[in-house]
């Protein structure tokens, strides 16, 4: 029985799909713990859904969830923490930039932190990408305090009691570590490989790599103000009256 569930969000992915299933196909081999695969279709215009359908008739370790139509990278997630039924949740993008092999750097340390999150050292992108990850991570890092030095990595494993309660809304899965911190939960950070994209194009650009992150961070900056904590005292107290 399963015990790991890998979302894939999927958005016009088709000249990566195959690439994927096979890298995630040799992730089931070594994994240390028994894994699958849910897809989230977010809405592609391509064959991707077409794709996914072929893949998940093919073997059952791999499911999906078809969006009707594109509601962004936060929605996809939702939908998938929604309906994972494992202990721990993974999330990879379906562009291949890290590697599903990598998922068990990460599941060593599942016994004793909540969030695992990867740190994509030699970064293979373009000089644009870089900079303005490195600028909103360190605004993000200025608002959140979360010690987070690449929250926007996408190779992460969440114990799923944590990812179905946080609470979720656009742009607020570059804030996973500081939810979760919120809900006084473990985050760690573990060093991992990053590819440069081989095939398809990159879904985001500098504003919604900067300038939404920013207007995110105020949208956090209320929650955490707002966010319910408490505790119950279950202590059995002593009714019997006094003498």
């Amino acid at each position: 029985m399963s015990e790991f569930t890998i979302i894939v969000p999927v958005y016009n992915e088709e000249e990566n799909l195959v690439r994927l299933q096979k890298k995630l196909i040799d992730f089931f081999k070594i994994s240390l713990i028994e894994s699958q695969v849910l897809f989230i279709d977010d809405g592609s215009t391509d064959s991707s859904k077409k794709l996914i359908k072929h893949i998940c008739q093919k073997d059952s370790r791999f499911k999906a969830i078809y969006l009707s139509k594109n509601y962004g990278l936060s929605t996809a997630l939702k939908a998938g923490f929604d309906n994972v039924q494992t202990k721990y949740t993974g999330y990879i993008d379906a562009d291949l930039q890290t590697s599903p092999l990598d998922f068990n750097l990460l599941l060593k340390y599942r016994s004793n932190y909540d969030l695992i999150i990867g740190r994509r050292q030699k970064r293979n992108d373009t000089y644009i990408k870089k900079i303005s990850s490195k600028i909103a991570n360190s605004v993000r890092i200025f608002f959140t305090k979360d010690g987070i030095s690449d929250t926007g990595c996408p190779l992460k494993v969440i114990r799923t009691s944590y990812a179905q309660r946080i609470p979720m809304f656009k742009g607020m899965h570059r804030f996973l570590p500081a939810m979760v911190l919120l809900e006084k939960g473990k985050v760690k950070e573990i060093e991992i490989q990053h590819y440069a994209r081989v095939a398809g194009k990159s879904k985001f650009g500098l504003h919604n790599r900067f300038w939404g992150p920013l207007s995110d961070c105020f949208a956090y900056l209320w929650m955490k103000r707002k966010y319910i904590h408490y505790e119950i005292n279950n202590e059995e107290i002593d009714h019997s009256s006094s003498e």
